[in-house]
């Protein structure tokens, strides 16, 4: 008897009782179900619901995904962040579209840009009823309480174990639903914070439960400190019309828009003279702000300068603020500005 056997007895009547109403629960398509998992990915699922709707009537089929323009797809992702999940989402769209159909193996989903083992779990437990764990931060902390282990979750050699022990006990003909189990045990019961015990099916079989220790688990290794970089940012505005371009298509935010800015700290002077060197020739300053954005493993402390111009070069995009927000995907980390009440 492996570590797990017990869970399918325990999981899978509880999930039939208790599962979300989720839309990507009402398939068992690939494509939907693939959509769903990368949009997922570092994002709740209160925010996914509504861009899994508008994404699917876009793009319905892996089809239409593969053709899509670049810019309508990242309009379309605009404020899920993590941007470079749209664009492998397309680059497999297309692989999927050249070999005709939608790959039914582990190994054949794993090698698509942009899956991982645990998205490749999830899509082929769920569509293909394959024994593949789906393991992520939600089981990993459902699988340390229940045996009450102290190990970092974090540590590669701990979610092997994991992904092995559950690999062993997956049930026949229903893969898809015990993966699912897994998925809602975590997110909705077995929480990182105040998790609630009392309605957990697993509670008799918990050893951290028994001994005390669900709130100390899981235990993961200390986050480095995130990279800080200060950013000037240039708010240009021409009449009614504000100056974009499109960053380099490679590094952070690779070929997304953004308004005009350098990786350093300028105060007002030196903002000015360096819009001059843009060719904007500015006329005058007129606000001032601060905003700070954090990414995975960088923060971004931005001071920010609108200026007025008398002249639009065309190293720039020139818009109006209603064609930006309509028309421009733009990242958080510059969206923000538009919120400014400056504007």
């Amino acid at each position: 008897m492996g570590l797990f056997a017990f869970l399918p007895d325990c999981l899978l009547p509880w999930f039939r009782q208790n599962a979300r109403a989720l839309p990507w629960r009402e398939s068992r398509d690939p494509y939907r179900v693939w959509v769903s998992e990368i949009m997922l990915q570092q994002t709740r699922v209160e925010a996914v619901m509504g861009y899994y709707a508008r994404f699917l009537d876009a793009f319905p089929t892996v089809q239409a995904l593969a053709a899509a323009d670049e810019d309508q797809l990242f309009k379309l992702w605009e404020g899920l962040g993590y941007y470079s999940r749209a664009r492998n989402l397309q680059k497999a769209a297309r692989v999927i579209a050249g070999r005709g159909c939608f790959p039914d193996t582990f190994d054949e989903v794993r090698a698509l840009p942009g899956v991982g083992p645990y998205t490749a779990g999830a899509i082929c437990s769920i569509c293909f009823g394959l024994p593949t764990p789906a393991v992520d931060g939600n089981v990993l902390r459902v699988t340390a309480r229940v045996l009450n282990d102290s190990t970092p979750v974090d540590l590669p050699a701990f979610k092997t174990m994991v992904t092995k022990e559950l690999a062993a006990v997956y049930p026949a003909g229903q893969c898809g639903d015990f993966t699912q189990s897994l998925m809602e045990l975590g997110a909705t019961v077995c929480t990182p914070r105040s998790p609630k015990c009392g309605d957990c099916p697993l509670c008799a079989s918990c050893a951290a439960y028994a001994a005390g220790t669900q709130a100390k688990l899981p235990v993961k290794t200390p986050k480095k400190e995130k990279r800080l970089v200060q950013k000037t940012v240039f708010l240009l505005w021409y009449g009614e019309e504000m100056a974009l371009l499109r960053r380099a298509d490679d590094g952070l935010l690779a070929g997304m828009w953004s308004f005009p800015n350098v990786d350093t700290p300028l105060d007002a002077a030196a903002a000015m003279t360096y819009a001059a060197k843009l060719g904007v020739q500015p006329v005058s300053l007129i606000g001032q702000t601060h905003r700070a954005h954090i990414f995975t493993h960088i923060r971004w402390e931005m001071d920010a300068y609108t200026i007025l111009c008398g002249a639009k070069p065309d190293t720039f995009v020139w818009r109006t603020l209603q064609q930006i927000r309509d028309d421009y995907a733009l990242p958080t980390a510059f969206r923000i500005f538009l919120e400014d009440t400056q504007f």
